[in-house]
């Protein structure tokens, strides 16, 4: 098989949906049809094999996005299963940053969900092609056609169906072949064996309105078929699939199947149609990115002759082989035992073991090349988002941008041996994590570490008592503010030290500007060479946002503000580094004192669904938290409801919710933005902060 023809032959997808949507029972009967598992794994009894951990495993949800590897028709499918919790939402965007294609499973049920609307969003951002999957054809309420109005309606695009039910919940018997007019009805409970029968006339009758929609969608675009359907002429089914493929992986057509992954119905379809339709690796467009040393752009091109490229996009502890970087290799190749550039970070590394991972099982592999997503072992400066390459031809790639965490807790070791294992452990975790932080109170001593919200900091803390055996007390969940400015003012500080020998000099002119809120921290250098020289601006840089991590109100970072440093002066000898790095901090801490420091907080978007008899209750309660009703919108039998909440007023609400409906609404929220806290409240977060009362 040549070089092209492999490529050709290899499809990265992700699975990717809102929690609960069935992702990964799909993932495990793919991998059962296509003979990589003999037993076909249940999420609710926890015998799942891409929901590995044991906190997966106990909770029934994907918490860490999970790669494995299958065949099916002499292709090769790379399959990574993404979490569905807003909490996890940061193995979605990784994962979709170094993949092809994805498959969007969406309820047959609920239709659009929150956390399916983010996932699609990120998908829209990296432009990865998608067809879409609607799930539990099997469930009471089923509705394909309300499930493929709701995705056009809400998340745009072009849904077009290609495969259409054939009943619906007990009656869910087969599906309807759209593209070759057939019915394929499954015989047997593991969907093995089907049989294919001609359309009745109400089959026949719905599937040719679908099959007008999708030639009048491919006419706008293909010219071959346009002609042949204006004339009435046979359009043969490869040429269906040929423009349909085109049109996918353009992003203007999204396939839509149907089935029901517990039920072993619809999957076989779903393989063939990623096959069919999801891009090959060089399908897509080459990676681009630019030379560390002259920033000048540079394109790869996916082959195997091209020079090595490859980006790292997730960290894992494994306690048999140590840390695990997975990497997506978008050019070139590489070998077990081979040194390998980080352009990144300026390192030679050596990769000791390459592994094709299957969930949490490793098969050890001697090389890997243009198109892999594998696993090395040896790596030890790499972290996520980091290139790898040849040292001769350095590139670096574009990085993955992570949102910054809401939620703190502290955390404390009961032992002077736990004391020495939680850094190592912490360090490791959140080298595996991008969006989770830890740093040390230097008022209190005490460890505090940040996350997405309340289940993702419970996870670490469970794996940190469970899997890094540290025995540590543990306090309540608090909400990570920031601080900010509200107007402008200049600061001026002068540092000097005067020892036996040489002294210390610098003063610094900074001005102090409040930005639009989400616009983050800005430096600029207005000073000239005369007042001080430029080597000393990167001090000053360093100076400046090492003094923004903590404000002056209650000790948060401080965030959406410009700091312009205007002059100073400098002392021929006793100037240093140093010196400025500290005279920039007294001068931000200063500026920040005169410019009317506030608080932020972070407000939460929330979608609650509840039947409409508990409407009245929720919004009550909603007003009571600082809540704010958007919009009310039907959906079924059911309210939705949609609006936000600071995050500091959510803490016990899915209790609150469940008692308000009787256990019958569900909600979730995710980060909007950051917002003013009321005067009122920022006294009494202050007084909090600093252990007053109220």
């Amino acid at each position: 098989m040549t070089q092209s023809t492999l490529l050709t032959n290899i499809r990265n997808i992700g699975i990717m949906a809102h929690i609960d949507a069935g992702k990964t029972t799909t993932t495990e009967r793919m991998l059962y049809y296509s003979g990589r598992l003999h037993r076909m794994g249940d999420v609710d009894k926890g015998t799942a094999t891409m929901d590995w951990m044991s906190q997966e495993q106990e909770r029934g949800i994907t918490i860490t996005s999970a790669a494995t590897t299958c065949e099916w028709k002499d292709f090769v499918i790379n399959i990574i299963d993404t979490p569905g919790h807003v909490d996890f939402t940061v193995e979605v965007e990784r994962s979709l940053r170094i993949l092809d294609g994805a498959v969007g499973i969406f309820c047959a049920v609920a239709g659009v969900q929150p956390q399916s609307e983010t996932v699609w969003r990120q998908a829209d951002k990296y432009r990865i092609p998608r067809i879409i999957y609607i799930n539990k054809m099997d469930r009471i309420g089923a509705d394909f056609y309300s499930a493929v109005q709701m995705i056009a309606d809400v998340l745009g695009g072009e849904p077009i169906p290609i495969g259409l039910p054939i009943g619906v919940e007990d009656d869910f018997v087969g599906i309807i072949d759209v593209i070759n007019l057939k019915a394929y009805i499954y015989e047997d409970e593991l969907g093995e064996h089907f049989t294919t029968r001609d359309l009745d006339a109400e089959e026949l009758k719905k599937a040719t309105h679908y099959y007008n929609l999708l030639l009048e969608k491919l006419s706008e675009n293909d010219d071959n078929i346009l002609e042949k359907y204006l004339e009435g002429e046979t359009i043969s089914s490869e040429e269906i699939k040929s423009s349909l493929r085109n049109e996918t992986i353009n992003n203007n057509i999204v396939p839509v199947l149907c089935g029901s992954s517990f039920k072993n119905k619809g999957v076989q379809m779903l393989l063939d149609a990623v096959l069919d339709y999801l891009p090959s690796p060089i399908d897509v467009p080459d990676v681009e990115g630019f030379d560390p040393n002259t920033k000048v752009p540079i394109t790869r091109h996916t082959s195997y002759d091209e020079d090595t490229c490859a980006l790292a996009f997730k960290m894992l502890s494994d306690p048999y082989v140590g840390k695990l970087t997975y990497f997506r290799i978008y050019s070139g190749s590489l070998k077990a035992g081979q040194y390998i550039y980080n352009s990144t970070k300026d390192k030679k590394e050596r990769i000791t073991k390459i592994l094709k991972m299957h969930a949490n099982h490793r098969e050890e592999i001697e090389s890997a090349g243009a198109g892999d997503i594998v696993a090395g072992v040896g790596l030890r400066y790499t972290v996520t988002g980091d290139t790898l390459c040849d040292e001769k031809e350095p590139i670096i790639l574009e990085n993955i941008s992570f949102p910054e965490p809401v939620i703190d807790i502290a955390i404390e070791p009961k032992t002077k041996a736990d004391q020495d294992r939680i850094g190592e452990s912490l360090q490791r975790l959140a080298e595996e994590d991008p969006t989770f932080r830890t740093k040390i109170n230097e008022e209190t001593g005490q460890t505090i570490i940040s996350g997405m919200g309340e289940l993702h900091l419970e996870i670490i803390i469970d794996r940190l008592l469970r899997e890094f055996k540290v025995n540590a007390n543990v306090g309540k969940p608090q909400v990570a503010y920031k601080e900010t400015v509200t107007s402008s003012a200049k600061a001026e500080a002068v540092f000097e030290r005067q020892t036996g020998g040489r002294g210390l000099f610098a003063q610094v002119i900074l001005k102090i500007e409040p930005l639009p809120i989400g616009e983050g921290k800005q430096f600029v250098n207005q000073s000239s060479a005369e007042q001080i020289p430029h080597e000393f601006v990167p001090a000053i840089k360093t100076g400046v946002f090492e003094a923004l991590q903590a404000g002056i109100l209650a000790g948060y970072i401080v965030d959406d503000l410009e700091v312009t440093l205007l002059g100073g002066s400098f002392h021929e000898v006793d100037s240093t580094e140093q010196a400025f790095k500290v005279a920039s901090s007294m001068a931000v801490k200063e500026g920040l004192s005169k410019a009317k420091p506030s608080l932020l907080e972070p407000i939460m978007d929330l979608e609650i669904i509840s039947p409409e008899e508990y409407v009245g209750d929720i919004i009550a309660d909603l007003n009571s938290r600082r809540g704010r009703v958007l919009a009310m919108e039907e959906h079924r039998e059911s309210k939705v409801i949609k609006g936000t909440v600071p995050l500091a007023e959510t803490f016990g609400y899915a209790t609150s919710l469940r008692s308000a409906s009787q256990g019958r609404a569900t909600f979730s929220m995710q980060l909007k933005d950051y917002a003013k806290v009321p005067e009122s409240r920022s006294k009494e977060i202050i007084a909090i902060r600093y252990g007053l009362p109220v």
